[in-house]
């Protein structure tokens, strides 16, 4: 099998990680499934940059405890941090080499990010995991995603969520939606679609780089993306 895509960055959701059950914090078995698929799309020499939500842990921007808005952000960073080590855990038992890069400094777990190494680790093979968003509050984690791969000068940014695309209404919501396998930037603005953040979705629209919204707890879908097979929905 050929790539399709040769350099990804695949942003995942926090809450993705416990499985929908809100009494578990991370899902062992979720991050086994994870791994397997990820290790798949490496041995056929994909290089992969991973960037995780905190949302299972702490969700800065939605605290209704008093929490000063910029620590709670900070917060959030910090969770993000944790999923980013339990998925290093996962990929090294799957025996994939892995870096975590931390856009906040903490020496003992994590390196600190610095772009050039970055390239360097994914261009030895390596999988390179995003931690702390941007390191910045008022920054979701999709900013932080769309920030590192226009930087990395990833080929596409795949967006893993528990929905299959991007629809015209709320799947869950309105039996009437539809899927739409292909949209332009533009067009997602006009309907008011929601794919990702505005600040995130902006920056990937002025730097060219492709977004596709896919269900990363289907199996295989990942190998199907990379390998050119339209899975989920393209925004270009």
């Amino acid at each position: 099998m050929s790539l399709k895509y040769k350099r990804i960055l695949l942003k995942l959701s926090g809450e993705a990680l416990n499985g929908g059950d809100k009494s578990e914090i991370i899902n062992s078995d979720i991050l086994e499934q994870y791994a397997k698929e990820i290790k798949a799309v490496v041995d056929l020499g994909c290089e992969v940059a991973i960037v995780i939500g905190g949302g299972n842990i702490f969700r800065g921007a939605s605290q209704k405890s008093g929490i000063d808005r910029s620590q709670g952000d900070y917060m959030g960073m910090l969770a993000t941090v944790i999923n980013g080590m339990a998925i290093q855990s996962a990929l090294d038992s799957a025996g994939l080499s892995t870096r975590l890069l931390s856009a906040i400094k903490m020496e003992q777990i994590a390196e600190p990010f610095i772009r050039r190494r970055a390239i360097r680790h994914l261009e030895k093979g390596r999988v390179v995991i995003f931690g702390a968003g941007t390191g910045n509050p008022y920054f979701s984690t999709d900013s932080g995603g769309a920030l590192r791969a226009v930087e990395i000068g990833a080929d596409v940014l795949l967006k893993g969520t528990n929905v299959d695309g991007v629809y015209s209404d709320d799947p869950r919501k309105n039996a009437a939606a539809t899927k739409f396998e292909e949209i332009s930037f533009g067009d997602v603005i006009r309907k008011g679609l929601k794919v990702m953040d505005m600040t995130a979705f902006t920056l990937c629209e002025e730097n060219k780089l492709p977004i596709i919204v896919f269900d990363m707890n289907q199996e295989n879908n990942l190998m199907k993306l990379v390998t050119g097979e339209k899975v989920g929905t393209l925004v270009i």
